[in-house]
């Protein structure tokens, strides 16, 4: 099957969605598929405000319906932004179905920017995504979440990591006093970093990764040691070198650098949310309202455990995941008009997948 995935996430940024997808489709592509990418690269793009790393594309639909005369059997949209909008309204003109995935909680990161109530956003999302035959989401916390807000047609679609790049053997003296407690992901107001950092822990504070809140958060916390952005095997190596992984993000879906960090034998310290609750297993970590506690904690969880659980995803079951999701998607009925939150009839009340496997929410 030819596959098209149209995302506003893409290179240069790094980011869990960037990885997800090109490591889903690498392994799609070994099982048969042929997936090819519709991105910001394909149009001129803009820098978003206050967000410039992000390029905001100028896509319009004329443009996406020549790329999708080039013989696509699937359309998947990945994303909410420009490129995603302009697809989905090229699908929608065409008849032509499609599927789409939520990776972000925007109406979450929207609010904690500008205050805008979150009902708002999530009924512009509700409308987007109801408008095609399945929404993929990476975990059933996630799902049922979505479930109750009125969204339909939810499919599990969960992620892997990559054992032979992430593994403890990379461990190193990364020459700073311990305990090590590391923080790796975007540094902005939605990740809730300063809960991380406003701890009283013993040892070193570690922070890798860079975004519009790290000038403020360098500011905040001179004590913590900010050292950009690592990829591959030097993130690996630090990964595997230090003590704690924590993921202080109340908002995330999933949490790549969970999945990383476990696969580098590094225990998890997270809140008891969404994400964590779903990804973090085995023994591999501590999830507590009490985050200093649940670090404290944590560098006595065995590593071995946190590898152990790590080994349970792999890229190519998340990618016979999002085949069968597709398939399931060309199975099913066409979808019905978006209902709006509270106005769903019992016969449009909102459905859950896994694996293609419709259960009740």
């Amino acid at each position: 099957m030819r596959i098209l995935i149209a995302t506003d996430a893409w290179r240069p940024q790094v980011n869990g969605v960037v990885r997800s997808l090109e490591s889903m489709a690498g392994a799609a592509r070994a099982l048969g598929a042929t997936i090819d990418f519709l991105t910001p690269q394909d149009f001129a793009s803009v820098p978003m405000p206050t967000y410039p790393e992000i390029r905001l594309a100028l896509a319009w639909p004329g443009a996406v319906a020549r790329r999708l005369g080039e013989g696509y059997e699937h359309v998947h949209i990945a994303t909410e932004g420009p490129v995603g909008l302009a697809t989905r309204a090229c699908c929608r003109r065409q008849g032509r179905r499609f599927t789409t995935s939520y990776h972000t909680r925007f109406p979450e990161y929207i609010h904690a920017r500008s205050r805008l109530p979150v009902d708002v956003t999530y009924a512009l999302l509700r409308r987007f995504h109801n408008s095609g035959c399945g929404t993929m989401v990476s975990t059933q916390t996630l799902a049922q979440e979505l479930a109750g807000r009125g969204f339909r047609r939810l499919m599990r679609w969960s992620r892997g990591v990559d054992h032979d790049l992430f593994h403890p053997g990379a461990a190193t003296d990364l020459g700073l006093p311990r305990p090590i407690f590391l923080y790796a992901g975007r540094l902005a107001v939605e990740k809730n970093v300063e809960a991380f950092l406003s701890l009283d822990l013993p040892g070193t504070k570690l922070v890798v990764g860079d975004g519009p809140a790290r000038a403020a958060l360098e500011a905040a916390f001179p004590a913590a040691r900010f050292v950009g952005v690592k990829t591959s095997a030097e993130l690996a190596t630090i990964y595997a070198s230090s003590d704690v992984f924590v993921f202080p993000s109340r908002t995330d879906t999933f949490g790549m650098v969970l999945l990383e960090a476990m696969a580098c034998g590094l225990p998890v310290a997270a809140f008891p949310v969404a994400g964590p609750v779903d990804v973090v297993g085995g023994g591999a970590g501590v999830l507590s309202e009490d985050l200093q506690a649940a670090c404290l904690a944590a560098t006595e969880a065995p590593r071995a455990a946190a590898r152990d659980h790590a080994l349970t995803f792999t890229w190519e079951a998340s990618a016979r995941q999002f085949l069968d999701n597709v398939a399931a998607a060309h199975q099913a009925g066409e979808p019905g008009k978006t209902a709006e939150a509270g106005k769903t009839s019992s016969a449009e009340q909102p459905k859950l997948f896994v694996q293609g496997e419709m259960i009740k929410p």
